[in-house]
């Protein structure tokens, strides 16, 4: 029997509806507080920064505002870099490393570089552990225009709203045993369409734009990240999650088409981080200093 029979909602072979989509939110369950582990954290960003509200998601307005962590002190000499977290939600490390940056290392940075930080763009999703919104629908999947996802249309249009160009852009992700053991039959069983199954690999990886693909800012990543945590091999057929491997640690996706947050802008630096937090060679704490090593290597790559 495949994963798609298994799966709790839906018809087998037939696209979910409304009433499955609600039957699936109806058994999401809340794990932990966007407002607790994330707003309280945001008043710890001091002196230099400052918080702006881009927008609250309409389902749940009161408890879902939505912030970007921006320079206080802009100055338009100085290059300027967009750091993502929470697109997926569920991705704990890619959240607390944008924080733990913006709280910590990146004042340091400030003589070079304008932020803008978005620490978790997927509320709903952090607080239900979910890759999903309450829709069902893919955020890291929706960055195109008329978007079918809240979470990306109001990011893309803080950032439109700027008018401005970024150096680079740094999308904080993970890729966890349960994109095999929950999201991936959920995908199969809403779209009716089966996919390809990929073992997930045991360590840290980048994903790179192929329309520019960079390929020496991203060796240069993965050799700084090296230090802090183990570099995902790739399997007996030189991929990573079925995706030919570019170079040592790192694939590529074309961006756009994908619709993916790493798309957002113009910038020729990108790149989406892959931690692996369910490795028994680290923890909470070994995740989250990936993240932010991964910020501090481009950034010393740019200077």
């Amino acid at each position: 029997m495949n994963e798609e029979q298994n799966y709790s909602v839906g018809t087998p072979g037939v696209k979910w509806n409304s009433a499955d989509k609600a039957q699936w939110r109806a058994q999401q369950q809340f794990k932990r507080s966007y407002k607790e582990c994330v707003l309280a954290e945001l008043e710890e960003i001091g002196d230099d920064f400052e918080l702006v509200q881009y927008g609250a998601l309409s389902y749940a307005p009161d408890d879902y505002p939505l912030f970007v962590i921006k320079s206080k002190h802009w100055k338009s000499d100085r290059k300027n870099v967009l750091v993502t977290g929470g697109v997926h939600g569920y991705e704990t490390s890619g959240v607390h490393g944008a924080l733990r940056f913006a709280t910590t290392v990146a004042k340091s940075y400030l003589n070079q570089f304008n932020f803008i930080i978005v620490p978790c763009v997927s509320p709903w999703g952090y607080e239900t552990i979910n890759r999903w919104n309450p829709n069902a629908v893919d955020p890291n999947r929706s960055f195109y225009s008329e978007s079918p996802a809240e979470e990306a249309a109001l990011l893309m249009a803080y950032i439109r709203s700027l008018d401005t160009e970024f150096i680079t852009h740094i999308d904080l992700h993970e890729t966890t045993d349960t994109d095999n053991s929950e999201f991936r039959p959920a995908l199969m069983a809403r779209d009716a369409i089966a996919q390809k199954h990929w073992d997930i690999p045991d360590g840290f990886y980048l994903v790179g734009d192929s329309t520019k693909p960079v390929d020496a800012f991203q060796k240069a990543i993965i050799k700084y990240v090296e230090s802090v945590t183990h570099i995902a091999p790739a399997d007996e057929n030189q991929r990573l999650i079925g995706t030919p491997l570019a170079q040592f640690g790192v694939i590529n996706y074309a961006a756009r088409e994908l619709g993916l947050c790493m798309g957002l802008t113009d910038a020729p630096y990108v790149t989406t981080t892959e931690v692996y937090p369910d490795s028994p060679l680290v923890d909470d704490e070994n995740c989250i200093n990936a993240q932010v090593a991964v910020i501090f290597a481009a950034l010393d790559y740019l200077k």
